[in-house]
């Protein structure tokens, strides 16, 4: 297989040859913001949702969208057609640019760093759409503006290490006895045939397919309510759901060792699931 072509500040150069300062303040601080994108057939699944994210997430940190909506997409498609692959996660980084070490922001204007590469679709396997997947509890330890899609990602990367350790799937975090996200996906919840959601705060990052979830709800006249959800709900829970741009949409059905409803995918997931998959055969 070939060498993956990247994007990097105005260039299209191969993976091994892409270069960045050491005074990044992305290396330094993790003052960034990424975002990643889905492809199917070569087509952008939900680009403007992702890209509009990727401008409030820079904004909240106080970054210029270095790009508009259409040059981020024709940049995109030169990434894409440059690796050749029908379908691809496009991952896409601004950070601050280059400065002298300090904290606070620089005084002088500074250029951001503009970073898009892409890899081969990873979906998961049949076998957890079919039979669902496991995860285990912990303790939401991160920051409180997790809205933000920041490079800032150590918290992320102890509970996915967590969910690692424990040979399953994800950690599902709980911030005050209050569920929020897991480590990389966001949790829903059904009971009694209703999909009910933690709020979109600051607590968690509202995921892509936060939206999607609530439109296909709609579309198929299932009940959909955002609000606080307690630790004691989630294992009462009939079905407890995963999703991600990686994951799509999972069913958990084992949660710290015991089973969720009947530990089976339930009937609920299977229906949004056959809706996922339509909407992206729509594209």
């Amino acid at each position: 297989m070939s060498e993956a072509i990247v994007y990097l500040n105005g260039e299209l150069l191969p993976l091994s040859e892409a270069r960045i300062p050491v005074l990044d303040r992305g290396f330094i601080f993790g003052d960034g913001i990424y975002e990643v994108i889905p492809l199917y057939n070569g087509k952008p699944f939900r680009g403007a949702q992702h890209l509009a994210r990727l401008k409030r997430s820079l904004a909240a940190i106080g970054i210029d969208d270095p790009y508009t909506e259409a040059e981020w997409l024709a940049l995109i498609g030169r990434v894409v057609k440059a690796n050749g692959m029908s379908d691809q996660m496009v991952y896409m980084q601004v950070t601050r640019g280059v400065a002298k070490r300090a904290h606070a922001f620089p005084k002088e204007a500074v250029t951001p760093t503009v970073l898009i590469m892409t890899n081969p679709m990873a979906l998961p396997p049949a076998s957890a759409v079919e039979q669902g997947v496991a995860c285990v509890t912990m303790e939401d330890r991160r920051w409180l503006n997790c809205q933000i899609k920041s490079t800032s990602l150590l918290g992320n990367v102890l509970a996915a290490q967590e969910a690692a350790a424990n040979g399953v799937t994800e950690a599902i975090q709980f911030r005050d006895g209050q569920l929020t996200e897991a480590s990389a996906s966001n949790v829903w919840l059904v009971q009694q045939g209703r999909v009910v959601a933690p709020p979109k705060d600051n607590l968690i990052l509202e995921g892509i397919r936060y939206g999607l979830m609530e439109e296909l709800c709609a579309a198929m006249d299932i009940s959909f309510t955002s609000r606080p959800i307690a630790r004691d709900e989630v294992f009462a829970a009939d079905e407890v759901m995963l999703s991600s741009a990686s994951k799509e949409l999972l069913p958990v059905v084992t949660l710290d060792g015991r089973a969720i409803g009947n530990g089976q995918p339930g009937p609920v997931f299977q229906r949004l699931y056959a809706a996922y998959q339509a909407a992206k055969a729509a594209l």
